[in-house]
């Protein structure tokens, strides 16, 4: 779920990125916390993904109608928001013009005004404990705000004073109803530019979090019970026990030598990253100082403060043990593969050449496992293919079309770089890599090793790219693939990116939970990787084989995807066409659908001159909903 902040021309930046800061460092990895601009929430249907919205400081109310109306329907149909350095005016359900923002709860017949800045005058402020009255402590105050009229109601709760006696922040919480928080003063900002001795700005800083805290738990949502990571941890470059050629080949080719007397390490400056490759005793002492830094560090640290990225290069005697990675067993891992491997019939590798997963960058956490490779071109270039990168946990993973992709633990965020030569797989059919992809994963979810062919029957696709469970209570997405290309003379190389919630708990879906509690069935990420990477092997040797071709897992994609006859309408066209999905295209994997009706001579889908009359689709790069986005490119028979 998403937690979206409100970023139009009306707001103010440093609260915006003050309110982006303080609510990751609540929120993380539980929610993804992203800014959203007033064209999305004008124009996309953002509600049904977004646990709350939040409008930072800002200079007045926001000025489209279209903006007003998404945010006024999505808090009256019970949407949680929270207002930051604003206020409020109560009233009567009164009749009052169009086009500003207004929340009613229909029960009480109270209608809530948000309201913005009156001044623009940036001070501290005092407030007051509500709990014992004599607790005080300062704020930031960004301009003035005041609440007007509040109702003698038991929906209404005062969340604190100044220590003049004003109200300070209100909550307004109705069964069924509005599920609302504003703050007057700026509880975005740190008050780390006010002149308080380091033991008031730290109890300064404790009370503002708590009382953050506290807000968003009253409007439902589920809090981190551990501090989330707040910086990159060390990646370890390592290979199974049998291979000790994979990580000097790499070395190599990337043209670094790794000092195995614990001096300096080998350094690759890259278009993103700078990469620290360290002997791996060296590497180890790093990982140890990097869980310190995370500790001692209240807040998520800021991009550039992530570098350089560390790597501790491994051997066949100098191993990751679990003191180093707790999350992940990574000889567990290897052992899987290769039991996963001779499961699917692949064959074992010479030297030089080795299977898909079995060169491995594991970091228990990353920025983003596809970011890394895809946005460091020398590194890209320079890597040996197949090579895996994965993590436990990513702080800023990527999706389809910009989105974040949320990947705290319990989820299985891998990137997957493969060099394919035009020679084996034209350019015009590298769509179908991600639709492979995405059929790997659901074959594997229903391999005994994880689900099981009866719970992973419940793990459909949905098109082009995301994963979704289909159970009792509806379709829930749980997770998505995204794929990079760089093309060069003769062949491309691609970063195949996927997500998948495993084991996560609520408020996000994981495929564990379609286990039964009375289930056995213990899920592990080590058994998930290595099948999904050799459920995908030995169909890529299929693919490859057959030119790029995707017609022999055409059937089986249709039986794994959730549209098979399903009516959709293309409101790219005027008047709107009402179709019905048929299946994918060969040439371009494009969503072949029939029209329903037509007003263009055609008649039941049919041609005036006959022949069958076809609608192809292709996303429009960033979906929020089942079938939003579509765009109609071509009619054909």
């Amino acid at each position: 779920m998403n937690i979206l902040v409100y970023s139009g021309p009306e707001v103010i930046s440093a609260s915006l990125a003050q309110s982006l800061t303080s609510l990751r460092t609540l929120l993380l990895p539980n929610y993804t916390v992203q800014a959203v601009t007033s064209q999305s929430l004008a124009n996309h249907p953002w509600g049904a993904a977004c646990a709350l919205l939040v409008f930072p400081s800002c200079l007045s109310a926001p000025s489209s109608p279209k903006v007003t109306e998404a945010v006024n329907n999505f808090v009256n149909a019970g949407g949680a928001y929270l207002g930051l350095s604003s206020g409020a005016k109560f009233a009567g359900r009164v009749t009052m013009p169009d086009g500003q923002l207004r929340f009613d709860d229909k029960r009480t017949a109270t209608s809530i005004y948000p309201t913005f800045r009156s001044n623009s005058e940036a001070t501290t402020a005092t407030l007051r404990s509500r709990a014992d009255g004599n607790t005080e402590w300062r704020v930031n105050q960004d301009g003035s705000s005041s609440f007007i009229d509040i109702p003698d109601s038991p929906h209404v709760s005062v969340l604190a004073r100044y220590s003049n006696g004003g109200v300070a922040g209100i909550s307004y919480l109705s069964p069924g109803g509005l599920k609302l928080a504003i703050w007057s003063p700026s509880l975005e900002y740190t008050l780390a530019e006010t002149p308080l001795s380091p033991d008031e700005l730290r109890e300064s800083e404790q009370l503002r979090l708590a009382l953050l805290r506290d807000t968003l738990r009253s409007l439902g949502l589920h809090l981190p019970e551990d501090r989330p990571p707040n910086c990159p941890l060390p990646q370890f470059l390592v290979a199974p026990p049998s291979r000790s050629d994979i990580v000097p080949h790499i070395l190599s080719a990337l043209q670094l030598e790794v000092p195995s007397d614990g001096t300096a390490p080998a350094i690759l400056s890259d278009a993103n990253d700078t990469f620290h490759f360290h002997s791996y005793s060296n590497g180890v002492t790093a990982l140890q100082q990097a869980r310190v830094t995370s500790l001692e560090t209240s807040q998520l640290m800021k991009e550039e403060e992530w570098q350089p990225k560390h790597v501790v290069v491994c051997s066949t005697e100098q191993r990751p043990t679990s003191e180093h990675t707790p999350l992940f067993d990574v000889d567990r891992y290897f052992g899987s593969l290769h039991s996963a491997r001779k499961q699917e019939g692949l064959d074992e590798r010479e030297r030089d050449s080795w299977g898909m997963g079995e060169a491995l960058l594991y970091g228990e956490v990353v920025s983003s496992t596809q970011t890394m490779l895809d946005k460091n071109p020398r590194l890209l270039h320079g890597l040996p293919t197949p090579i895996l990168s994965l993590a436990a946990i990513q702080l800023s993973g990527r999706g389809r079309g910009g989105n974040t992709w949320l990947s705290p633990r319990g989820s299985l965020p891998i990137s997957l770089l493969l060099r394919i030569p035009f020679s084996q797989v034209p350019p015009a059919k590298l769509v179908f890599v991600q639709y492979l992809f995405s059929l790997a994963v659901t074959e594997a979810v229903r391999d005994e090793k994880v689900l099981g062919p009866k719970y992973g029957e419940s793990v459909r696709i949905k098109w082009p790219n995301d994963l979704y469970v289909v159970d009792a209570e509806g379709r829930k997405k749980v997770g998505g693939i995204l794929v990079n290309t760089s093309f060069g003379t003769g062949g491309v190389e691609a970063v195949i990116g996927s997500g998948l919630n495993v084991t996560n708990a609520l408020p996000t879906t994981s495929i564990a939970q379609l286990l039964p509690s009375s289930s056995h069935r213990k899920l592990s990420m080590e058994d998930t990787a290595a099948v999904i990477l050799a459920k995908f092997e030995a169909m890529w040797k299929t693919f490859v084989a057959h030119g790029g071709s995707f017609e022999p897992f055409l059937d089986l994609y249709l039986e794994r995807w959730l549209h098979s006859d399903q009516s959709v309408t293309v409101t790219s066209v005027s008047p709107s066409q009402v179709v019905r999905i048929c299946g994918i295209t060969l040439d371009h994997g494009l969503l072949r659908t029939i029209p329903e009706r037509s007003g263009t001579g055609e008649i039941g889908g049919m041609r005036a001159g006959g022949g069958m009359a076809y609608i192809d689709l292709q996303p429009d790069g960033n979906s929020f909903d089942l079938m939003a986005g579509l765009i109609k490119t071509k009619t054909y028979g």
